[in-house]
């Protein structure tokens, strides 16, 4: 099978989750940065308003309802992207983050643990999966992890398992993809000011402030850079890294 070349048009990168906060903001970046950028969101109003305000700011942006759990859903956005061109990156971010801390291990129930196993860690690899015959030689791919999964935070255990399984998986990607030209790197941010962060308890919140090196709150623009560079030719040595974006919360 012919391998896809890169296309002579705008590459096209994908963002899943892209309907609000860090997903809308990567999406916008992207754009900004001269690509075609998909924006793959479950809650259509959301997605549909991602790609508009993109458009309406110079960009070229399309919206394709997306369920990173469902496989079907996955499969159904590769059909629709393999009729227009090749991908030639995808930022895997979307994720459940609200409302789904508070319990010790011990508490969560099964139902919610694999639920949010099947979005968060199956569903990154299960796009990358369909778009992986697509995707341009050279390709980038960016799964966005969290720092919570590098310090074990309390009450998370579920989230920090999945976040966890994305750092490995990117690691797995790169060893495989390497010789393919694809880079695969994961972003780790801390706690940023976004709607998904509005249910974290306050005592989390008040932990970031006391022990960040930068002690100001993280905003989503503190990510663009990273994200921007890492879909760019010039990180084309860069792969199989982790790279936490959180003011210095966590060092290593």
């Amino acid at each position: 099978m012919t391998e896809p070349s890169e296309p002579s048009a705008r590459r096209t990168v994908v963002v899943t989750g892209a309907g609000r906060g860090l997903g809308e903001a990567m999406a916008r970046r992207a754009a900004a940065d001269g690509f075609r950028v998909v924006v793959g969101e479950l809650n259509t109003a959301w997605g549909e308003r991602t790609a508009e305000a993109i458009r309406a700011a110079g960009g070229d942006a399309e919206f394709v309802p997306l369920d990173v759990a469902d496989p079907a859903s996955v499969a159904a956005l590769a059909d629709r992207l393999a009729a227009s061109g090749p991908v030639y990156g995808l930022v895997n971010n979307a994720a459940l983050a609200n409302g789904v801390g508070g319990k010790e291990y011990q508490d969560i129930d099964v139902e919610v643990w694999d639920r949010l196993m099947a979005v968060n860690a199956r569903g990154p690899w299960l796009v990358a999966k369909h778009l992986l015959p697509l995707m341009t030689r050279p390709g980038r791919i960016v799964n966005i992890a969290s720092d919570a999964a590098l310090y074990g935070s309390p009450r998370l255990a579920h989230y920090i398992a999945s976040k966890g399984a994305v750092i490995s998986l990117t690691r797995g990607m790169a060893r495989e993809l390497g010789e393919r030209g694809i880079t695969v790197n994961a972003v780790a941010p801390g706690l940023t000011e976004v709607e998904a962060t509005e249910t974290v308890p306050a005592e989390r919140h008040a932990l970031y402030a006391a022990n960040r090196a930068i002690s100001r709150p993280q905003q989503p623009e503190d990510l663009l850079g990273l994200v921007s560079f890492l879909l760019a030719e010039e990180s084309r040595y860069l792969t199989g890294q982790v790279i936490a974006v959180n003011g210095g919360f966590t060092m290593h």
